[in-house]
């Protein structure tokens, strides 16, 4: 059955600091409204257009279509809040904005696609090229703009102790039997993107971790996963995934989760694994969920509209 994770992405409204602050004026704020009501009909073709050939064409008129609206002149301050199937994420600092989104081609098969716009009054971007399927082990790859581990992101921190790297939080279709969850380091070296750095620990077996550049998680598709940064914690937080025989004849095992939560805490500029930092009890074993289900909650954990 196909699934496509869209049913509503919510654009992320940015922070621009104090109240008292006022904001840059748009420069063709009427242009870019009407590059808006087109970018609105292309996004939702990209997504429900009757074959591959059809999304990928209005993928292509939406990316030119972006471009023109985002070289207005401090276009970083238009929230393109009526595009509701690509994430717009910005840091709390404002600083940038990350637009992505995901184009499905078939069961096994999905592109992303992605945009990082600098806070400038002149346009200054960086297009993100994936390269996923080119990237054999994601958890040990540097990465650049040109050959990005594509996903839809859904979260974006800075690191604690303000050394410029972000955390990113990100969703892979991958499969049609299994999808990813992951966090990412985004920082900028001579003015360019990079994604990656050794500053996750990951839990490798019972006692025993290894440094890795991205954490991922790669779990069976009808599960429901946590992964996200959880500010009453000051910790990741996620859910511990355990091996189960799969439902379906054609995949032996798949990941789930148990109902214990891990996490990562940041201490001397590694975020270091903490096992169950606390459990919870089922009230029945794990079985498969659908990843959007009946709590009315999307990616980003928002209330989903009708």
């Amino acid at each position: 059955m196909r699934k496509v994770f869209w049913c509503c992405l919510i654009v992320a409204i940015p922070f621009f600091g104090k109240a008292q602050t006022p904001q840059p004026e748009i420069e063709n704020l009427e242009t870019i409204q009407t590059l808006e009501d087109t970018l609105a009909i292309l996004s939702f073709a990209m997504v429900n257009d009757s074959t591959p050939v059809k999304r990928f064409a209005s993928c292509q008129k939406f990316i030119k279509t972006l471009v023109q609206a985002l070289k207005n002149e401090n276009s970083f301050y238009y929230p393109f809040e009526r595009i509701r199937t690509v994430s717009i994420i910005y840091p709390p600092d404002s600083t940038f904005r990350i637009f992505s989104w995901q184009l499905y081609v078939d069961i096994n098969e999905y592109h992303y696609y992605g945009t990082i716009q600098m806070n400038e009054p002149e346009l200054k971007m960086y297009p993100l090229i994936d390269r996923s399927g080119q990237v054999s082990n994601p958890e040990s790859a540097i990465l650049k703009k040109d050959n990005w581990y594509g996903a839809l992101y859904y979260n974006v921190l800075p690191f604690p102790d303000s050394s410029g790297q972000y955390l990113l939080f990100g969703y892979d279709a991958f499969e049609f039997f299994n999808k990813r969850k992951f966090v990412d380091v985004l920082s900028f070296k001579t003015g360019e993107p990079v994604f990656g750095a050794p500053v996750f620990e990951k839990e490798v077996k019972k006692d025993e971790t290894k440094i890795v550049d991205r954490f991922v998680l790669e779990y069976g598709s009808d599960a429901k996963v946590k992964l996200n940064y959880d500010k009453s914690l000051n910790m990741i937080v996620f859910d511990h995934l355990v091996l189960m025989a799969s439902p379906y004849p054609d995949q032996d095992f798949m990941n789930v989760p148990d109902g214990d939560i891990d996490g990562m805490y940041y201490e001397d500029k590694i975020w270091k694994f903490k096992p169950r930092i606390y459990d919870q009890i089922l009230e029945e074993p794990p079985r498969p969920a659908p990843v959007l289900d009946d709590n009315k909650k999307d990616i980003f954990g928002k209330d989903q509209k009708n």
